[in-house]
């Protein structure tokens, strides 16, 4: 048991690598999901709810009455989101997040930049956790049952609330990204 214990006790650099290539799969292929109609249909809630990011559609207001389940096309839903952006906004943020995605994988090539990367994982982690507070669709409706509500999470709310595994692993590659910049540049600091 003894040494068990010593063999899990030298598996920091292994979690750190694991963390970082969890955080690059995990941006990268969301990202690249954000380009088809389904992924895009299935965050509008999030981003219509959101004092931050509603701006980005035309009719945030509307979302209620346009929405498909996933793998459902209702033509007519499917031109309300055309005209209200959803798909543009959409393909933005699957750009963005497989950029960062990238960026955190350039540790060891560039640990400025891969630190810069996961910065921005935690700032848009610290977004995407808003939308337990900012989106109606994150809790358990009342359609009967005595669960509902706080603290009762919907499947979006369970889908935000894993991000604070993300923001943890994100302080993890930051912190490892930044470790090797300045060991590479000690004489500059």
């Amino acid at each position: 048991m003894k040494q068990l214990v010593k063999q899990i006790a030298h598996l920091e650099t292994l979690a750190k690598n694991t963390t970082r290539f969890a955080i690059v799969v995990v941006f990268i292929w969301i990202g690249s999901l954000k380009f088809f109609t389904y992924e895009a249909d299935g965050i509008v809630p999030f981003v219509a709810n959101s004092p931050f990011m509603s701006f980005f559609y035309n009719h945030p207001e509307d979302y209620k009455t346009h929405q498909n389940k996933e793998g459902e096309l209702i033509a007519e839903n499917h031109q309300w989101h055309v005209d209200n952006n959803t798909y543009g906004f959409s393909k933005g943020l699957g750009i963005f997040l497989i950029g960062v995605g990238i960026l955190v994988a350039l540790h060891k090539v560039a640990p400025l930049w891969s630190m810069v990367g996961s910065l921005l994982v935690f700032l848009m982690t610290l977004g995407t956790l808003s939308f337990l507070i900012t989106t109606p669709e994150s809790w358990v409706p009342n359609l009967g049952d005595a669960d509902y509500g706080f603290p009762f999470l919907s499947g979006r709310g369970r889908l935000v609330i894993k991000d604070l595994v993300i923001l943890g692993g994100a302080l993890i590659t930051m912190s490892q990204s930044a470790q090797l910049y300045l060991s590479r540049n000690k004489s500059t600091f």
